[in-house]
Parts: structure tokens; sequence; C-alpha cells
């Protein structure tokens, strides 16, 4: 298996959705296989990539398998999508946000994901993308157990910084606990603009993270809402700003994962 990276952040409306997915075609595009893993129930990454309930299964059902000890190769290629940009996902459902209840009982449940992960099937892609939900509970534990890594996009705005030390903790909780080998990727700045909120945002941002922070920065457009509506990634529109900024953030990973 590849490398697997989680993008998370506990706020909403930060880019992540727009980040896991310019990422993964940024890495398409450097000749990288590229596996998304929609692990919210809102399923924006589904929506992104042009879904449209053509898979017998979704995540939550991989899930529910998983912690049943019934999870064949048969059900997981059920429910992979291949889309328009050369992403292979698996999408997600309003089923999802019942994860609390369908693994209170199951040993072990903040590893269900990565159960599903080890499969065979997994082994071909050079990475896995997860996109998380705006929270901290069992999803993004799952999520963080099977990664290798984390990617924190953060929005250049008031109370950006807000909930970062909660992530945090969980973060180092699942180091200790479960996956010794986590490490953070990166922090990446979103919605910057040159307002002085913006740039104090920033500065805070290098000081807390230092060489953890992204070297681009992701700026405030209009061109991410249009990317999302078409469907269609900012890194494969040839003169998008937004598009040349994740393909500088999709180099820098690359350089990052070879250190």
């Amino acid at each position: 298996m590849g490398k697997v990276i989680a993008i998370a952040n506990q706020k909403g409306g930060v880019g992540k959705t727009t980040t896991a997915v310019n990422i993964a075609a940024g890495l398409v595009q450097e000749g990288c296989s590229v596996m998304g893993i929609d692990l919210d129930p809102q399923a924006n990454m589904s929506d992104y990539l042009g879904y449209d309930n053509d898979s017998l299964y979704n995540i939550s059902d991989l899930m529910v398998a998983a912690a049943n000890n019934t999870l064949s190769d048969e059900y997981i290629e059920g429910s992979i999508v291949h889309s328009k940009e050369g992403i292979d996902f698996i999408p997600s459902s309003i089923k999802l946000s019942g994860a609390d209840l369908f693994l209170s009982n199951v040993m072990c449940r903040e590893q269900v994901l990565n159960r599903i992960l080890i499969k065979e099937i997994f082994s071909k892609y050079d990475y896995i993308i997860i996109d998380c939900l705006p929270s901290l509970g069992i999803l993004l534990t799952n999520a963080l157990s099977a990664a290798d890594s984390l990617i924190i996009p953060v929005q250049a705005q008031k109370f950006a910084l807000d909930g970062l030390v909660q992530l945090e903790q969980v973060y180092d909780m699942v180091k200790v606990n479960v996956n010794p080998e986590l490490k953070i990727d990166g922090v990446l700045l979103t919605m910057a603009d040159n307002t002085n909120m913006s740039k104090a945002v920033e500065v805070a941002l290098e000081r807390q993270y230092g060489n953890t922070l992204f070297d681009t920065r992701i700026h405030k457009r209009v061109e991410a809402t249009n990317s999302t509506f078409e469907q269609k990634s900012l890194v494969s529109m040839e003169n998008s700003v937004l598009g040349a900024e994740y393909r500088n953030v999709t180099k820098e990973l690359i350089e990052r994962s070879i250190v």
C-alpha cells in the first residue's frame, strides 16, 4: 500500500475537500495512482468528483462489513468509482453519520478503516487521500489510525486557530496509543487574502508550525466555488490561479514524502 494521507480540521469551511480533491488530482498529473476515501457523511468529495450513485456500496457499508468481519474483495471492488480525472474513490453517504452507533460495540473500533485499507486491492495505489469530516469523533480517529500522515488546512480568518489544540490532542493520542508512525506532513493556509487578519493568521501559523507550514498559500478566489459546482478540479484548469497553487502544494508534498 502507498502513502495514506488524512486531510483534517475539526472546523468546517476551511477547504478540506477542495484540498483533498486537488492534491489527489495533482498527484495524478504527476503520474501517481490515487485512491480517494470520502469519510464525511456530507459526501462533498463524492459530489466534487462527479459521483452519481453508480457504485453498489459506499464507505459506510465497507466499515460495517469490516466491523463484522464480513469484508471481501468483491465488496470493495463494488464500492470503487473511477472519476473522469483518473482518481479512483470510495464514496460516502449520510449513513456514515451513524458511525458512533454501528461501531459502538466493535473491538478496536478506532482501527476499522485500517482493516479495509490493508487489503491487497489497495496496494496498487501510490497515495490514498482521506477527506475527513469536521469532527473530532470516531471517524477522525479511524482516519488517523489508518494514515501515515496528516495535512491540516487552516483558513486565514478570525478564529482560524481555534480548535487546533484539540485536533493536536487527538493526533497525539492516536500517535501514542495506536499509530506511532503517524506524522504531520504539513499545515496549509487556505483562503488567504491581503487583509490584516489574514496576514496575522499567517504569522501565527509560521510561529507555531515553522517548517511544517507549506510554503505555498492558497488564496481566496471564486474559482474554488466554480470548481466544485462544475465538478472539475482546479488543477485541471489551465489558467486557474488556485490550480497553479495546488500544483505547487502537490510538488511540495511529494518532496516531503521523499525526505
